[in-house]
């Protein structure tokens, strides 16, 4: 009898232990937070002339994916995701991401785009970052790609917000490049910047999403497959 009082007191003592080692054991699905970030890539040489094409062939880093827009991710206290991001379209504008995805389609030859969400590794200031961001609605595109112009593409609006608390940024500031691989400028730019009239800004200092998607700073949580 005392055996058998002893075998069930030490089975009850084993027991708390292994049902915490089970529930540790269980692995998170990866989801978004507020201020991750949502980088939409086409497929190489993909080939329609337009301002992604063009941002493609001046950013690519011979991969097979070229990074063409980047956007803020915000999860509010409902669940829902939005994005908010800057487009010639609505210029600096919040909404859903499932808009987003479903309004990012390609059109030749059965190419998808991709959607790769990243996160800061040091992510603690993530909210702040998307309240600042909110502070900035309603601002136009920079279709001139130039700093401190009151308007923002896309990355700068990333580069401008995502800022540490002693003022140095998260990501890195570089010459703009504009030429394609072979060295030429298209005719996409030289059309659009002399429609502004100006000179294309070649090596103005600047961001783009290709630049951005590889900064060391980062890691990858989840690829978005809701096409």
């Amino acid at each position: 009898m005392k055996n058998c009082l002893l075998f069930v007191l030490l089975a009850m003592t084993l027991l708390p232990s292994c049902r915490k080692n089970d529930v540790s054991t269980v692995r998170q699905e990866p989801r978004i937070e507020t201020g991750d970030l949502l980088f939409v890539g086409i497929p190489m040489n993909y080939g329609e002339e337009d301002m992604a094409q063009a941002i493609a062939d001046a950013t690519s880093d011979g991969g097979d994916i070229n990074f063409i827009h980047t956007a803020i991710l915000e999860v509010d206290e409902t669940g829902k995701e939005w994005v908010i991001d800057a487009t010639i379209a609505y210029g600096v504008d919040r909404h859903p991401l499932d808009t987003l995805l479903s309004q990012f389609t390609l059109h030749r030859g059965g190419a998808r785009a991709t959607f790769e969400v990243m996160r800061l590794a040091d992510n603690r200031d993530a909210k702040q970052y998307v309240e600042q961001a909110k502070g900035m609605l309603g601002e136009e595109y920079d279709l001139h790609f130039l700093p401190s112009n009151g308007k923002h593409y896309c990355t700068e609006l990333v580069y401008d917000l995502y800022v540490k608390p002693d003022g140095s940024h998260h990501f890195d500031c570089v010459p703009m490049n504009f030429k394609n691989a072979e060295g030429e400028m298209p005719a996409y730019w030289t059309r659009l910047f002399g429609q502004l009239g100006m000179d294309v800004p070649q090596g103005e200092p600047g961001t783009n999403p290709q630049q951005m998607h590889s900064a060391p700073n980062l890691v990858h949580v989840m690829y978005l497959d809701r096409q």
